[in-house]
């Protein structure tokens, strides 16, 4: 008898933002395998569980992918609930469909947990939508990160300055390159930016500017996951605001 792997989205941050399938499924779990954003109050939900870390950070040592597949088809051979932990939701920029693939392909079963995405925490700290009715009629979800052997495109930057709102997910350290490219492609200096770094944790920081103000900006974070969010549809409220009650 196999077991089945669950693709658990742990959200953002904040452990009460798990769905009630999430932690039941946690509590459950004969094996844990977390992503290293993963906070300590979400794993502590995991109270019989072996923990096993196979994070992965921007520029620092991180656990190969195939590796991950392996230990997750191990994991299914001899357990019963394995829960494979992913930062925000399992399919946006988690690489699940890999993973689903080896253990399809290893005859063991899979499903998915939602989770709610870095970009819905962010906006709701910010107190903004992210589809604002007359301003923002559409919105994409981008990375200029790519993968070890991956090929390098601009595929994100075009779909970016082409949506009224963009998020920019696991962009911050390379804040000028994403501020060229958008330039290049006509998005003004003057466009609203805000970046949320640790979103919806007790240490979430909020920086707000304008894309010209962007390196400067991702400076000025911290070691946390920053996420950046392009649009008018972020400008400050209160400036807002004070323009209409001043016309």
């Amino acid at each position: 008898m196999t077991g089945t792997v669950y693709l658990v989205g742990a959200g953002p941050g904040a452990a009460d933002l798990l769905t009630l399938r999430a932690a039941r499924l946690l509590a459950e779990a004969d094996v844990v395998l977390h992503d290293a954003l993963v906070s300590a109050e979400v794993l502590a939900l995991a109270v019989r569980a072996k923990i096993i870390n196979v994070g992965k950070r921007a520029d620092r040592p991180s656990v190969d992918q195939r590796l991950i597949c392996r230990l997750l088809v191990r994991a299914g051979l001899r357990h019963r609930v394995i829960v494979r932990l992913k930062g925000g939701d399992p399919h946006l920029f988690g690489r699940a469909s890999e993973e689903i693939a080896a253990c399809r392909a290893a005859g063991i079963a899979t499903e998915t947990v939602p989770g709610v995405s870095a970009a819905f925490a962010a906006a709701s700290s910010l107190g903004v939508s992210l589809t604002s009715r007359g301003v923002s009629r559409s919105v994409t979800f981008v990375t200029p990160s790519r993968g070890e052997g991956s090929p390098a495109n601009a595929h994100w930057a075009k779909a970016a300055a082409a949506a009224d709102t963009a998020v920019v997910y696991m962009g911050a350290s390379q804040a000028a390159a994403v501020r060229e490219a958008l330039l290049k492609r006509g998005v003004p200096a003057s466009r609203p930016v805000a970046l949320v770094e640790n979103a919806s944790a007790a240490d979430e920081h909020i920086l707000r500017g304008v894309l010209a103000d962007l390196p400067g900006l991702a400076e000025r974070t911290g070691e946390g996951p920053a996420l950046m969010i392009i649009g008018e549809s972020v400008a400050d409220v209160r400036a807002i605001l004070n323009e209409a009650s001043a016309a």
